[in-house]
């Protein structure tokens, strides 16, 4: 197998997603290869047990090793969580050389002080995105390297979690005997598989629809500049079914799956559907299109919220991109953009050969295209700004 193939690992509430990918000659990311297990120890998305998460790991590795006739030896991995937040810094340095040019090392030393700032306990950065250079008091271009002046200042974007649940997951991960190349905060790992570069340039909401959480990451001119996580997702959907129509959560979902919608239906049709234990329920698609509408307005309320607390309520050209195994409940970009008053459109891979149209696996894709996009020198954003520095490894994932 290529040298320069990459696996990814996407820890989910509900599945656990595992893919291979490498570079073709031409750029584009091909998938080689893609599985899912069951999750387990994993509570809305923080890996909360790290031994049963790490037993569901190691399975998802074993079918993917079949797969590829490869042993696979280490992975870059997403944590997702409500845990995870971003929060902005600014720092400030004089500029080092005598005749007064910015250096590279200028640039990596102001954004190392940005990245110096009082967290609370358990706490700490696992990314730092440049929001803007300032010389000498002037806001300039990102581009500051061979400037001249005094003074450098920056303003950084840092997304930051919960240490707790980033130690279970690395021993969720060591517990499968797999390598940590790189850990990414689960509301960007879909950015590199759908995202194109003019829509991050004009402004963009990239919504990740899991079954425990929605994430949300917002770009403008290029670069991050806000990302959350919502502790409700189409699990909760799930639940609100299960409750409504008194039955069982596995034959809810299976409802969900087969019947659920957020379009128009008709009033009085109904609808005979027999769970695996011969249970025999009827029920009203407009009924249940109601239990779901509730559910997802209140999400859409949480993100619209969010937007508005960042200024960029209704104000994104780009629109939202929707993604996750959530986004395949059909009418639910139009849903989005009645609620967002944005544009809305479903995810599809970007620059990405594979031959999985599933947005679930959306993330895991962007994992890969991740490292296989903007090579491993550039995983880790930033000197001395994030985890992954002190965990990345040899970039090799398949032992010969």
């Amino acid at each position: 197998m290529n040298s320069q193939a990459v696996v990814a690992l996407d820890i989910g509430t509900h599945t656990i997603k595992m893919g291979v990918a490498k570079r073709k000659e031409g750029g584009e990311v091909e998938v080689l290869g893609l599985v899912q297990e069951p999750s387990s120890g994993v509570r809305k998305g923080s890996c909360v047990n790290p031994e049963e998460t790490a037993l569901k790991i190691l399975a998802a590795k074993q079918r993917l090793e079949n797969l590829s006739s490869q042993r696979i030896r280490a992975v870059i991995v997403n944590i997702g969580g409500s845990h995870i937040f971003s929060t902005t810094s600014h720092g400030i340095v004089a500029v080092s050389r005598a005749d007064g040019h910015i250096s590279q090392e200028d640039v990596e030393r102001v954004v190392s002080a940005a990245g110096v700032f009082p967290l609370k306990s358990n706490n700490e950065i696992l990314e730092s995105f440049p929001q803007k250079f300032i010389v000498d008091g002037e806001n300039t271009t990102k581009e500051v390297v061979g400037m001249k002046g005094m003074r450098l200042e920056a303003d950084i974007l840092a997304v930051c979690a919960f240490s707790p649940y980033l130690k279970n997951l690395t021993d969720a991960v060591f517990g499968a005997d797999i390598e940590i190349l790189d850990i990414v905060p689960s509301p960007l790992m879909g950015a590199w598989s759908v995202l194109t570069p003019r829509q991050k340039e004009l402004g963009v909401a990239l919504i990740d629809l899991g079954a425990g959480t929605t994430n949300l990451a917002v770009f403008e001119e290029g670069e991050l500049i806000h990302a959350s996580v919502f502790p409700v997702g189409s699990g909760n959907i799930t639940s609100d079914i299960a409750i409504g129509l008194r039955t069982e959560h596995d034959t809810a979902e299976r409802i969900k799956k087969e019947f659920g919608s957020l379009g128009k239906t008709s009033g009085k049709r109904k609808e005979r559907f027999e769970s695996s234990e011969g249970e025999i329920l009827n029920f009203s698609p407009k009924g249940l299109s109601r239990i779901i509408e509730m559910r997802v307005k209140e999400l859409f309320q949480f993100i619209g919220k969010e937007l508005k607390s960042i200024e960029r309520q209704g104000s994104l050209p780009s629109g939202v991109v929707l993604t996750g195994g959530g986004a395949k409940l059909p009418g639910i970009a139009e849903f989005a953009k009645k609620e967002l008053k944005l544009p809305a459109k479903l995810g599809s891979p970007h620059e990405i050969v594979t031959f999985e149209t599933d947005p679930a696996f959306f993330g895991v894709m962007g994992l890969a295209s991740r490292v296989l996009q903007e090579g491993e020198q550039t995983i880790s954003s930033l000197p001395g700004a994030s985890v992954a520095q002190k965990l990345k490894k040899i970039f090799r994932v398949f032992i010969p």
